[in-house]
């Protein structure tokens, strides 16, 4: 297992690449929309763009997990994130989280970002096992995991109040031998 290792996954409509300081801006103003805030971010969090310009160009350096750009092929503009995070080495897993921005959405760039890095964690790093956690009112992306292949292991129900109203969290993961079983055409 390595991922002091930082590769450029590229398929038919996304390319993962690593992250540069360079990508602060472009976060920052994909990290405004509603959307991303409502299920990404607690709502005491404040973020800026100088700490978005140490985080992202710290990426790259992390010895311990794997933070991609997801990047439109034909255009390179960068749309969101993917990350493979809290490795396990006892248990071969690690947490996976995304983001895509408005201007990726309803283009299925999110879904191929997601297929690129669940196959590289599961062929490449040997990882056995990806889980998640997703708010039950993200449908969106509920949806888009289980079109993955993620599964649905359980729901920690009211763990989190957001906007007045309390919220689930749906566990999700995927084994090695689940990734394996898919055929070629449900990737």
């Amino acid at each position: 297992m390595n991922f002091a290792v930082k590769p450029t996954l590229t398929g038919s409509s996304a390319v993962l690449r690593p992250f540069t300081e360079a990508d602060a801006d472009a976060m920052w103003e994909i990290m405004q929309d509603p959307d991303v805030v409502r299920f990404t971010f607690e709502p005491s969090v404040r973020i800026t763009r100088e700490s978005l310009r140490a985080w992202y160009g710290s990426r790259a350096e992390q010895p311990d997990r794997l933070d991609l750009a997801v990047t439109d092929r034909t255009t390179g503009e960068l749309v969101g994130e993917v990350v493979l995070n809290e490795w396990d080495p006892d248990a071969r897993s690690c947490n996976f989280r995304t983001l895509i921005g408005p201007r990726g959405r309803g283009r299925g760039l999110g879904t191929e970002a997601i297929r690129l890095i669940v196959e590289y964690g599961f062929e490449r790093l040997g990882l056995r096992r990806i889980e998640l956690a997703a708010y039950g009112t993200n449908t969106r992306a509920l949806h888009v995991y289980e079109k993955v292949g993620f599964v649905v292991e359980g729901v920690r129900r009211e763990v989190r109040l957001r906007d007045g109203e309390w919220a689930d969290e749906v566990i999700m993961a995927m084994l090695d031998r689940e990734w394996a079983a898919l055929s070629s055409t449900a990737r």
